[in-house]
């Protein structure tokens, strides 16, 4: 393979285009003058998201230019890329997925009780923070009944893909990494001492992400 055409960045859940992973991923790809985008998947209204708008916009983003992307999805975002490649997989070449939330949609998944999920339904919305906007917003329920039509954990896609995964990560089980990368040949796990957020990682998965890429 070479080096990707272009790169798009897609963030997790409650997040941005201005998270710390995306600036970090920008100011390398800009650095080595790569395409890199970080499409916003909370327009038009965060709290209308659901997992379909977001491949729907993805599969816009991956039309507005000819050839195909590597996807770099972190948390909710990994989750993102692994359904894009199975669905639009001519269109995507290479995954880097960081924290993947592998069984978001699943009631395994150690995020949502099923105590919170009942309130939620009962609700309609639920407020959650925000990290981009510093503050709670409002998300509706249509967010979690959305996310039962999609399964990312058995989804068939064949692109080569890196995964980092934190050990010291609650929101994701690096168990459930291991077992989703344990039974796909094209999938290399690396475990890190970290987080949900992989930020003192950063440099290392740097130095995993290039030679990944062909951009050494």
């Amino acid at each position: 393979m070479s080096p990707p055409q272009r790169v798009l960045f897609l963030h997790g859940f409650a997040s941005s285009a201005r998270s710390t992973k995306g600036a970090y991923f920008a100011q390398k790809f800009a650095a080595l003058g790569m395409a890199f985008r970080c499409p916003d998947f909370n327009e038009p209204d965060f709290s209308a998201l659901t997992m379909t708008r977001m491949l729907e916009q993805l599969d816009a983003e991956l039309a507005s230019e000819r050839g195909p992307a590597t996807l770099i999805g972190s948390s909710l975002g990994g989750t993102l890329a692994i359904l894009a490649a199975a669905r639009f997989a001519g269109r995507v070449d290479r995954l880097v997925l960081l924290a993947p939330a592998v069984m978001f949609g699943k009631s395994e998944d150690p995020v949502m009780s099923p105590e919170r999920i009942e309130e939620w339904r009962l609700a309609r919305t639920m407020r959650f923070f925000h990290h981009a906007y510093g503050e709670e917003r409002s998300l509706h329920f249509r967010f979690y009944e959305d996310s039962l039509n999609y399964d990312a954990f058995n989804a068939p896609f064949a692109q080569p893909t890196i995964v980092f995964q934190g050990l010291r990560d609650v929101s994701v089980d690096y168990r459930t990494v291991e077992q989703f990368a344990r039974v796909r040949p094209n999938v290399t796990l690396s475990l890190v001492d970290d987080d949900h957020q992989l930020t003192a990682s950063l440099p290392r998965i740097w130095n995993d992400v290039a030679p990944f890429l062909e951009l050494v």
